[in-house]
């Protein structure tokens, strides 16, 4: 299914979230989020990806960023986290994950095997500094209302703790207070 989401402005700030399909929890231990992680070091360091703020779930991720091509970067982000899962399902023997990404993905979608993430990316637009904090504090949140931790800045995969005690986390981030 297609977003009605729309990138309108290139020199934007965003929130973005992108969901493995049918919630699938596959970031449930640390080489999977440190591929995630990778991927995304990857693109800040070699496509100019800005990091405002993030946190990495068992089966999304929500960042808040800036790029000259937000659309084509989260495609790539997917696209290439996406068959560096696959690999590491296969090595791990996770043959059920693998048969559910292969029976989802849509028979239009030639070039891979498996769907691994849902399409789009939700991008909605940051137009204040007012929703810019309320992102935040969302994405934060969010280990907090699933039960993971008692607080954000406990969640390791995410960027709370640099937020509230200035200790850096795993991403760079251009924090904005």
């Amino acid at each position: 299914m297609r977003s009605r989401y729309k990138i309108l402005n290139k020199n934007g700030i965003f929130f973005v979230t992108s969901t493995i399909v049918n919630w699938i929890p596959v970031f449930t231990d640390e080489n999977y989020f440190n591929l995630l992680i990778d991927t995304l070091i990857f693109y800040q360091v070699n496509n100019k990806l800005i990091i405002y703020a993030y946190v990495l779930m068992e089966n999304h991720f929500h960042l808040i960023i800036s790029n000259d091509n937000v659309s084509k970067i989260m495609q790539s982000i997917k696209k290439y986290s996406a068959k560096k899962i696959i690999r590491n399902l296969d090595i791990d023997r996770k043959v059920e994950i693998l048969k559910e990404f292969r029976n989802i993905k849509p028979d239009y979608k030639t070039t891979s095997n498996h769907q691994v993430w849902q399409e789009s990316f939700h991008p909605q637009e940051i137009i204040s500094m007012e929703m810019l904090k309320q992102k935040i504090e969302y994405i934060h949140y969010n280990p907090v209302r699933k039960n993971l931790v008692i607080n954000p800045e406990d969640w390791k995969y995410s960027s709370a703790m640099e937020y509230h005690t200035g200790k850096k986390g795993l991403l760079d981030i251009s924090r904005i207070d």
